[in-house]
């Protein structure tokens, strides 16, 4: 079965929101931005809620600065984009998904081929937490305090017992790999 890797970039005071505009990519060594890329490669396609979709679609689709080495295979990869509002997407390889977000992912879970990756935790990484379908969480964290902003908490319904299973050090980020123990 394939697993849900969520990966999630995080502040040392646990700020996930815009880590674009939280200056993320000045702190990427090239050790970090091969590591993204592996594990863009191991998966055969990403699971997005409407508002990241749109706000990655904006940083990689419209062929802006922002060009990190695993730009390309963001862009190829086929992704998954659950709304019931988005009317249409035309960004990288996209097919809306308007059903049960829970069963659409167990049935995706269930085809053959590679991981599932969702980037960033926002309600629908909420949603597949609460129905225990996150196999592993990836937190990059990143070596600033930010004071404000949305930070990174389970709500109730959330809880998990997590493992940790590695800890990768890069130049200015550490990466803590967690599975979800069932």
């Amino acid at each position: 079965m394939r697993k849900v890797i969520e990966y999630v970039l995080v502040s040392a005071d646990g700020v996930t929101e815009n880590p674009v505009a939280m200056g993320v990519g000045n702190h990427q060594d090239e050790a970090y931005l091969r590591d993204g890329l592996g594990l863009l490669e191991a998966c055969d396609a990403v699971l997005f809620g409407r508002h990241t979709y749109e706000d990655f679609a904006n940083l990689y689709g419209g062929g802006g600065n922002h060009k990190p080495m695993w730009a390309d295979r963001l862009n190829d990869i086929p992704k998954y984009v659950f709304s019931s509002t988005l009317e249409n997407a035309e960004w990288g390889n996209p097919t809306i998904i308007r059903g049960d977000v829970t069963a659409e992912v167990s049935r995706l879970k269930q085809r053959a081929g590679g991981d599932l990756l969702v980037l960033g935790h926002g309600l629908l990484g909420e949603t597949l937490l609460r129905e225990q379908l996150v196999d592993v969480i990836d937190f990059a964290v990143y070596p600033f305090l930010v004071g404000k902003g949305e930070q990174f908490y389970f709500r109730p319904g959330q809880d998990a017992k997590l493992k940790l299973v590695a800890v990768k050090a890069f130049s200015m980020v550490v990466k803590l790999t967690y599975e979800v123990e069932r």
